[in-house]
């Protein structure tokens, strides 16, 4: 018989009660914990067993973040059927909603269940706070890494509540120890649970999973094909080999030891650069292109060479192509291949086996779900193609949203639509890229079938997580014989079984690691303290104002975690303004050497426009490789950075990542505000303006209007004061403006002044 769990905020005969599910709950209640546990056990009960026990003893408000919009409203729907509050209190945050509608919700909400994004948002332009936040869950944890958003939020609420306590969840943290310790900091974790489903509390839940292996041999025709192209790695190599730059293993090497040489060799193009080098980088762009056509061939077969092989065509000729890119469509060995792929009526092994398999599955179960899951956008077509000839199978193809050559992507709305479908039987069979490892409510099914390996262990439980939750599941992983397709097979189970060992050891040590730190005098706690001093000492804060599209970078983060107090506006020209008469423009390296080519993006146009406006315009490059980026011709570099500072009086600053710009506008704004004693201004005072131009800036001043906006509205209307005079109806007559910002005109005109 079921026992379900009983609690004063927790509707009766909705929760199972589970002992290991109580167990880890009581974990994360007594330090901030990271929990693993295996998809489809009930890591959201936990995290809801959790959150009631923090209601009902601190009270507050609780804070849900996860990944995806569809997560997110899969979790708070789940929320609303099984907690006793009222649904007006269990609220949902995406970047759908307004942000003065999210800061006016955020007062009365209880349960809020939101995108990482939006909250780092809403903390940055100050919107919200988490001083009565008491409890956050971080759901698939192991995202906590780097720059990702989870990273900021916890900070700051460590930093603001209370009362904290963060529950981070995950199925897959990874094998790495250094990733996993983090993932821990970053969170604040003080605490780790990992159960496995031979636990003997889990096993009674478990449903069985059986994986199977299948062997296939690639065809000589392909072997063939993978021969030239292996003629063509043994040139570049040979040739590397004459620049001074070796390869270990040459054509056996990975993925990951080519990028590795790549930032070695860029990161000689700084200082005093080694000539040899710009070569040398060039010719590593055509092996990695070339070693990807390799693995094509070796793991997916013809029809998707001969997709990528027309890409590789299309870009050398090209107006923006890469030197590497046109020498490649010129090599006599990759003219070979394309002309012989042309020819080629071979197909992979695997597409026979994906057509034998799926068939089998869904003639002896029609009521059967099956995905196929491909690295590959391409593959992912090819397969739902050769699926759609089968009578029985109806598949559908479902890729991530960013549209490519030829290969148009599914917005979030269209995921939702194919995932509903693909519930209702609509569908029986979705074949799809990474896009559906992690993130998407997809119901569990029947047959998992992988076209290759993956060597990401996280990658890999994910999408086997897909099957054997309700039921008992199948896997299927397809691997060709003596390619890189069993490397990645040992792989990812070497490191899954690593990620195991590694968790469970750092179950049994961090509470000594815990423990240690408390009682450390002079050690690291006693370092933070200090440093926090330190920052509450500093009283000469800084303002520095911020245009809206530079929120989605690291820089304007870092600069609020160094005391900076940021300001978002919509400006028409710059990024980063930092007194009355220094506004800086951010570019990377990559975003620099585009706009040497976009005309859209030109970056005369662009710093013309700061020069006119600032009386010290600034322009920051951030990042290494400025010479390699594009490829372009080192004296057009060199001659574009001499204009911009003779010509336009730009003064040219280097950094080499976003924290680094931080800290450098940091440094300027100081100087700029404490010792030169000047305001801070989002509007220059250039006196050379045109009458025209002015005329814009204080129209485009108002909040939500860009400069096409203002441009328009004096255009309709004829003057400032007559824009300013105008009704919201008349408003809405005006191209570009609409409800929103008619409405914040008439806010800005008719408020009263309140300083």
């Amino acid at each position: 018989m079921t026992t379900y769990i009983k609690h004063s905020l927790i509707k009766p005969d909705t929760v199972e009660q589970r002992l290991y599910q109580l167990n880890l709950a009581g974990t994360a209640l007594s330090a901030s914990s990271l929990v693993v546990l295996p998809t489809g056990l009930g890591k959201t009960i936990i995290a809801i067993l959790v959150i009631v026990s923090r209601l009902e003893k601190i009270g507050g408000k609780v804070l849900i973040l996860s990944p995806t919009k569809p997560l997110v409203e899969q979790h708070a729907s789940f929320l609303k059927k099984s907690l006793l509050l009222p649904e007006e209190e269990i609220l949902t945050f995406t970047g759908s909603l307004l942000p003065a509608k999210r800061e006016e919700m955020w007062k009365t909400g209880k349960v809020i269940v939101s995108t990482p994004q939006v909250i780092e948002n809403d903390l940055l332009t100050k919107r919200i706070d988490l001083n009565d936040v008491s409890h956050i869950t971080f759901d698939e944890a192991h995202r906590a890494v780097g720059n990702y958003a989870y990273t900021y939020i916890a900070e700051k609420y460590f930093e603001q509540a209370d009362n904290p306590l963060v529950l981070g969840i995950t199925a897959s943290p990874g094998s790495d120890n250094e990733k996993i310790s983090e993932v821990c900091e970053a969170l604040h974790v003080q605490s780790v649970a990992v159960k496995t489903e031979t636990d003997s509390d889990v096993a009674p839940y478990v449903h069985e999973k059986k994986i199977e292996w299948e062997r296939v041999k690639l065809p000589d025709e392909l072997k063939d094909l993978k021969g030239l192209l292996e003629k063509v790695l043994d040139d570049r190599f040979t040739k590397l080999s004459e620049l001074g730059f070796n390869v270990q293993y040459k054509k056996n090497a990975s993925k990951r030891d080519l990028l590795e040489l790549q930032k070695r060799l860029q990161s000689q193009l700084r200082g005093d650069a080694n000539p040899a080098a710009y070569g040398a980088i060039s010719i590593l762009a055509e092996i990695l292109k070339v070693n990807h056509a390799v693995e094509v061939v070796e793991t997916q077969g013809i029809e998707a060479l001969s997709k990528y092989m027309e890409r590789l065509d299309n870009e050398a000729y090209s107006k923006s192509g890469s030197k590497a890119s046109k020498r490649l469509a010129n090599d006599l060995y990759i003219q070979q291949v394309s002309h012989r792929v042309k020819e080629c009526a071979t197909e992979h092994p695997k597409l026979d086996k994906v057509r034998e398999i799926v068939k089998d599955e869904l003639e002896g179960n029609p009521n059967s779900r099956v995905i196929v899951f491909t690295n590959y956008r391409d593959t992912a077509e090819i397969v739902t193609n050769a699926l759609s000839e089968i009578e029985g199978v109806h598949p559908v193809r479902f890729v991530g949203q960013a549209s490519k050559y030829k290969d148009k992507g599914l917005n979030q709305k269209q995921q939702v639509e194919i995932i509903e479908k693909f519930k209702d039987g609509e569908y029986n069979t979705l074949v799809a890229t990474s896009v559906a490892e992690e993130g998407l409510d997809i119901p569990a099914t029947d047959l998992v079938l992988l076209y290759e390996p993956v060597p990401s262990e996280i990658r890999s439980i994910q999408r086997k997580g897909r099957t054997g939750r309700k039921h008992k599941g199948r896997v299927v992983v397809l691997v060709t014989k003596d390619t890189r397709d069993e490397a990645y097979y040992w792989s990812s189970n070497h490191k899954e079984r690593r990620m195991l060992s590694n968790m469970q050891q750092l179950q049994e040590e961090m509470p000594v690691r815990e423990s240690l730190m408390e009682n450390e005098v002079g050690g690291e706690m006693l370092d933070k303290e200090k440093q926090k001093r330190l920052i509450e000492f500093d009283s000469e804060s800084v303002t520095i104002i911020v245009d809206q599209r530079e929120m989605r970078s690291t820089v304007a983060r870092t600069l609020d975690k160094l005391g900076v107090n940021v300001v978002f506006k919509t400006l028409e020209v710059g990024d980063y303004v930092l007194s009355n008469r220094l506004a800086v423009e951010r570019k990377t390296v990559e975003d620099f050497a585009s706009s040497l080519i976009d005309a859209q993006r030109n970056i005369f146009t662009q710093v013309s426009n700061l020069a006119r406006t600032y009386d010290k315009p600034a322009l920051i490059i951030e990042g290494e490789g400025l010479f390699t980026a594009r490829q372009l011709n080192p004296n057009a570099i060199h001659g574009t950075l001499t204009s911009l500072a003779i010509d336009f009086g730009v003064s040219i600053f280097y950094t080499r990542d976003e924290e680094d710009t931080a800290a450098l506008l940091k440094v300027i704004a100081k100087r700029e505000q404490i010792d030169e004693k000047r305001e801070v201004s989002a509007h220059g005072k250039k006196s050379s303006r045109l009458l025209s131009e002015q005329q814009e800036y204080v129209v485009s001043s108002i909040s939500e209007i860009g400069p096409k906006a203002a441009r328009s509205l004096l255009k309709h209307f004829g003057s400032v004061e007559a824009v300013m005079k105008a009704d919201y109806d008349e408003l809405l007559n005006v191209k570009l403006i609409g409800p929103k910002t008619a409405a914040r005109i008439r806010e800005v005109v008719e408020s009263e002044y309140k300083a």
